[in-house]
């Protein structure tokens, strides 16, 4: 029997690929997609995803969603706090297994699996230490599309926030920027990919700078009429 799990659902690109990957294994089974939202906003922090979106992606997979409030600012002991009670209720629920999109910064993943330990459920990284421009190759060759929400301006031009993720884009980063941006050069929105039952049909609106970042609304297109990406 496969072991129930739920993954953490940033919004963004490697969190999708991680939902693709654990549903073609024979080990977990992905039953349910939590995401940390800033009560302040109501978005996803850093990624400043607004939550009806999260909703419209979950729909999309297939996937329940459970939505964590943290408060803004928040503080360290304060996140482990409302993470600590969130565990709980995944244990109470009968969940195995903790999923994460992880690339390859291990203290990240250190973090993880110390906050799991004494649970009964363990920490899995289905994506760690692929090598990342091979990794995002074979997202976008998939058919995965995603928008960049959000850009670091010390390390890449605020005009890249907004755009899409494609091989153009990415040749055109300056270098020495990881190409799945995991040490948070960029944070992304998925609107399609093999893991969506249907696409979002998005569009961007404004870009603005907060808290040392460039961030770019994403919305759903009102009144759609087709189903591609587009700025507005």
């Amino acid at each position: 029997m496969r072991k129930k799990t739920w993954l953490s659902w940033s919004s963004g690109k490697d969190s999708a690929w991680a939902l693709h990957v654990l549903r073609q294994s024979e080990e977990y089974e992905v039953a349910g997609l939590f995401t940390t939202i800033n009560s302040a906003f109501d978005r996803v922090a850093m990624h400043a995803v607004r939550v009806e979106l999260l909703r419209e992606q979950a729909q999309a997979v297939g996937l329940p969603l459970y939505l964590i409030a943290i408060p803004y600012p928040c503080s360290d002991e304060q996140y482990a706090a409302v993470m600590a009670d969130f565990v709980a209720r995944a244990g109470d629920d009968g969940v195995q297994c903790m999923a994460f999109g992880d690339l390859y910064l291990e203290d990240v993943r250190r973090y993880r699996e110390e906050r799991m330990q004494g649970t009964g459920m363990a920490a899995v990284f289905p994506l760690w230490g692929r090598p990342t421009r091979a990794l995002l190759q074979e997202m976008l060759e998939s058919g995965l599309r995603a928008c960049l929400t959000c850009v670091d301006p010390r390390v890449l031009p605020a005009e890249f926030a907004g755009r899409e993720l494609t091989p153009a884009l990415l040749e055109s980063m300056p270098a020495g920027i990881d190409p799945c941006g995991e040490n948070g050069e960029f944070h992304t929105f998925v609107f399609d990919g093999p893991m969506f039952m249907r696409p979002l049909d998005i569009e961007i609106g404004e870009v603005v700078a907060r808290d040392g970042f460039v961030f770019a609304d994403c919305a759903l297109r009102q009144a759609a009429t087709s189903q591609s990406f587009r700025r507005r």
